[in-house]
């Protein structure tokens, strides 16, 4: 029993770690595909969006992305954002369904912000 407790331990850590690192390697590259041209998706609702956003981001909520996913360029680079990172993670896999090949998940628009701006300066 004891030893299962530690393969599960250890199984779990290593997934965290991975995980990690994941992330941590697609945000460090979201500065450098924005500078390429990506568009960044900001996937809140149009109140949440008026209220503050990215510069440039174009809006198209979780709730419309369904019908208006055909407004956006399957060939171009997008990178979604929301408020703490959950819809976007969902609209990012309902757009590679439609057969979107150039899409990634930026987290909270916040954050994303941040990582803008840090690595422009």
């Amino acid at each position: 029993m004891k030893t299962i407790l530690i393969i599960a331990v250890l199984l779990v850590l290593t997934y965290a770690a991975i995980t990690a690192w994941s992330k941590h390697k697609v945000s460090a590259s979201l500065p450098q595909l924005v500078a390429n041209g990506a568009i960044i998706l900001d996937v809140r609702t149009e109140k949440e969006f008026s209220g503050a956003h990215i510069p440039g981001a174009v809006n198209i909520s979780l709730g419309r992305i369904r019908e208006d996913y055909r407004l956006l360029d399957s060939s171009k680079t997008y990178i979604t954002c929301c408020s703490h990172g959950l819809r976007s993670v969902k609209v990012a896999d309902i757009l590679k369904e439609k057969g979107f090949k150039h899409v990634f998940n930026g987290g909270a628009w916040t954050d994303l912000q941040e990582a803008l701006s840090v690595k422009q300066h």
